[in-house]
């Protein structure tokens, strides 16, 4: 745990979900309704420096908040981005995957994620 880390400051009753290795919850600049981050527990910065079991447990994490997503917003689809590293627009140096539910009634969201995820997110 980083003490100047927002996300490693998150408490579990935060967590919309989590495994032994990740936590996910929403966004607290939300580009759609249900934006939801899901990050490793143990602080890295990039997601390169994730071990095999982070990785994986990511991945399962990713799946249930999508399974929650649809249970609870019905989105029409979905864009996951990742910004690694500063210069690609990461602004919390913590690893962390945007799951971006898209709803097919939201005209001011152009399609891509590139158009979603903030250079200063």
């Amino acid at each position: 745990m980083v003490k100047d880390c927002v996300f490693c400051q998150k408490k579990p009753k935060e967590y919309l979900v989590e495994n032994e290795f990740s936590a996910a919850f929403f966004d607290f600049a939300p580009v759609t309704q249900g934006h939801t981050l899901v990050i490793p527990k143990r602080h890295v910065e990039q997601i390169w420096e994730l071990s095999p079991e982070e990785r994986q447990s990511l991945w399962e994490l990713i799946e249930q908040v999508k399974q929650y997503l649809d249970q609870h917003y019905q989105p029409g689809g979905y864009n996951l981005g990742v910004n690694a590293g500063a210069v690609a627009g990461q602004s919390v140096m913590h690893c962390h995957i945007h799951v971006i539910p898209r709803y097919a009634n939201n005209a001011t969201v152009v399609p891509g994620v590139e158009n979603l995820i903030p250079p200063a997110h």
